[in-house]
This record gives structure tokens, sequence and C-alpha cells, in this order.
């Protein structure tokens, strides 16, 4: 008789109700919840359990929050109003051939799996979960310049730096809505597939060229690419959406200085659809699971 998987699922987001509905639907794991102590008992079919009742040894897989470890071992839960507080030697006392998810890699969770044999697996670094991603991230994108732009999306002039995971799917979103879509792009390659495509590729050192008819410019590299030349040469009633991770791509000082309307849209994908979200993370986290075994 094959023995269950033993998880632990520990803090997390509106995303991670989705995701544990769906791993619970395989009966070999056996889950534990910590940091759901606001839901009512039942509400996701597995029994919530306090941090101090787990025994590390047991455990196979742990899945921490997409945030991960703050540096103090504190572990954030959307569902929970108790701090949550992992203790020094945790990691330690986990088998080695155990799992580790969570959604980056923090400085707590760098140093404290550094001499450990587990195998952790950072889920928002990985090429499967951004291209999934890319889809709720386009679809969001979409919703805040429909919110905010003073033009229809159709015929407007749109600009998407970066042509990667992200940028490829916000291209082709924006196209199929009627606007003309130029990518701003490091490599000759890459403008060679923007046409290819059907956009209009460019180098970045062109940028201030397309930054002046623009209505709405959307940043995806996650560099410093849109700094004063750049935001002085837009309109004024041009909307920016910068996608790019933390610090982002964009001079925020000068666009608010400029009076211009810009948004840093982080973590789209759990604003907008945290049910796809969840799935997505479920599903891989799944596969993950059997490859490893």
């Amino acid at each position: 008789m094959m023995l269950k998987k033993q998880l632990a699922i520990i803090g997390g987001d509106a995303r991670y109700l989705e995701l544990i509905k769906k791993l619970i639907s395989n009966t070999n794991y056996q889950i534990q919840l910590i940091g759901y102590d606001l839901l009512d008992q039942g509400f996701l079919g597995v029994k919530y359990t306090d941090l101090d009742e787990v025994s590390p040894e047991t455990l196979d897989v742990v899945i921490l929050p997409i945030t991960g470890v703050e540096s103090n071992g504190q572990v954030k839960s959307t569902f929970s109003n108790r701090s949550l507080f992992l203790p020094d030697d945790w990691f330690e006392r986990i088998k080695s051939k155990a799992l580790i998810f969570s959604g980056i890699t923090t400085p707590y969770l760098s140093e404290k799996l550094a001499n450990q044999k587990l195998t952790f697996i950072p889920l928002m670094e990985r090429d499967d979960v951004a291209i999934y991603n890319s889809v709720p991230t386009a679809e969001g994108a979409i919703l805040l310049a429909l919110q905010h732009m003073k033009t229809t999306l159709h015929d407007a002039n749109v600009v998407v730096l970066g042509l990667g995971r992200v940028g490829l799917t916000v291209a082709d979103k924006f196209t199929k809505l009627g606007a003309h879509v130029s990518t701003g792009v490091r490599k000759t390659r890459d403008i060679a597939k923007a046409h290819t495509l059907g956009y209009n590729g460019f180098h970045l050192s062109e940028l201030t060229s397309y930054t002046k008819k623009c209505h709405l410019l959307i940043n995806t590299i996650p560099v410093m690419v849109l700094d004063k030349e750049q935001l002085n040469t837009l309109q004024s009633d041009a909307l920016i959406i910068d996608l790019a991770s933390k610090p982002g791509g964009v001079n925020f000082a000068h666009a608010k200085k400029r009076g211009l309307n810009t948004i840093h849209a982080l973590g789209l994908p759990a604003k907008v659809a945290p049910k796809t979200a969840g799935e997505i993370l479920a599903n891989v986290i799944d596969q993950l699971i059997i490859d490893h075994q």
C-alpha cells in the first residue's frame, strides 16, 4: 500500500484557496494547513492546525507563501490574525528528500537552505509558471488600461517594452483588441521576432521616437528603462503600466513630478484571477511532486 505524501501548506493568499482545493482532490496527499484559522473549520475539507503541532521530520512537501519567508522567519497568511514564525532549526529537521516550494527566494530562505540537501523550488522563477501567469497578467493590464486610459484601446498606440514571457502575451492580447502595438527590445533577433508576429519591433535606444506618440506604455523589463529622458517625451495624458517586479523599470519619482498616470501593477494574477492563479500553482506543484518521486 502506497503511503500518502505528507504536505504542509503554511500561510498564503487568495490563490492558495484554489491551490488547496485542487491538491486535496489527490488522494495520495495528506495535507496540513497552517495559518488558516480565520476560515471556518471544514471550509476547505482539511483540518487546520498550528505550526507547533507539525513535525517537520514527517513532511515530504512544504508549500510556503508566494512572498516567501521574511528575515525574522515570519510567514505571512491572509487567513490568520496570528503571527507565524518558523523556528530557527525548522528546515534542519526536514528530511533531505523533501520538496520546499515558495513563490520567491528570500535572504532568509537562502541562508536556512544553504547547507541543506532539500530541493527548493521558487515557483515564480520558473518558465512554466511565468508563461501560464502571463495570461491573467495581460488581462489585468487590459483591465487597468480600460479603467485609466482617456482613449479606446482600439486604434491606440501601445508600446510594450520587453518581448519575454509576459511581453509576448501582452503584445498579443492588445493587438487582438485593435491597438497598434510596438515592442521595444534589446536584441536584434527579438526585433525580427516582433516583426514576424506582426508587431513593430524597435531597439530600446530608439524608445523616445515611440514615446512621443504613444497612448499607453507597458513595461515588462525589471531594470530602469523609463528614466527622465524617456518620460519627458510622453504626452501628459499617456498611461504607464509597469508589470516588472520590484523595483520596476520606471523612474516613478520623475513620472509623478510630471503628473503622469503611472501604475506599478504587481501581482496581477492574484488580484484579477486568483482562482486561475491558484490552479496554475497547484498543477505545477502536482507535476513536480510526481517528477521527484
